[in-house]
């Protein structure tokens, strides 16, 4: 993983470039998040840094978390995420020190992170986008239908993972290589380009592209 923050989607907007064109972009409300424990491979044995977002009243702060954050010394935050680090980049981080909007450049391109939107449960051809049977020669009644599932002669059982209805959404999706139009630091907003999960006021997380290195 690469470093990052936290921020809300406040929702999409058209975004006018240079060259005049129509663009479609999402504003994310990104205050500073707060660093609240640098872990190390000596002491978890991993390298990453802990941040977290968007206060809270202590009263609403479990008890063990609370005395998590007295160590580290910051007020209680409602959200914590992890953003796993070379041992190196982990290190030269210190807890309680803030990471603004200031770590990207417009222009860059980052991965954004998000719960999508719950869409209930929904059939296969919702979910998984089937065909689904005619709409005439005898097959009312199964114009929605999945289908067979399996072969009783053979197995006797349905594969697991077989594509059927169910829960759909509501699950991490990562959106890669979205550039950021504009940056507005005063104001805690960035202006991405295209789409990204999530409903508004949804919480997301944006991070540096990985530099992967070839051969």
């Amino acid at each position: 993983m690469a470093l990052g923050i936290l921020g809300r989607k406040l929702g999409m907007m058209t975004w006018f470039d240079a060259q005049g064109r129509a663009l479609a972009a999402t504003v994310v409300h990104a205050a500073p998040s707060v660093i609240t424990q640098v872990k190390t491979p000596e002491t978890d044995g991993y390298s990453a840094i802990q941040v977290g977002y968007d206060s809270v009243k202590e009263k609403n702060v479990p008890k063990p978390l609370k005395g998590h954050f007295n160590k580290a010394g910051v007020p209680p935050k409602r959200i914590l995420r992890e953003f796993r680090l070379s041992d190196e980049e982990a290190r030269a981080f210190k807890v309680g020190q803030e990471l603004t909007l200031t770590i990207f450049q417009e222009g860059e391109a980052v991965d954004v992170s998000g719960i999508s939107k719950g869409k209930g449960f929904a059939g296969v051809m919702k979910r998984h986008d089937f065909k689904g049977g005619p709409d005439s020669h005898g097959m009312s009644g199964w114009h929605r239908r999945p289908g067979s599932i399996g072969s009783i002669r053979a197995t006797g059982r349905t594969f697991k993972g077989w594509r059927m209805a169910g829960h759909m959404g509501h699950e991490r999706v990562t959106v890669k290589n979205l550039v950021i139009l504009k940056i507005d630091p005063e104001k805690n907003l960035l202006v991405l380009r295209g789409a990204i999960p999530g409903p508004r006021k949804g919480v997301v997380e944006i991070r540096k592209r990985q530099a992967h290195k070839n051969g």
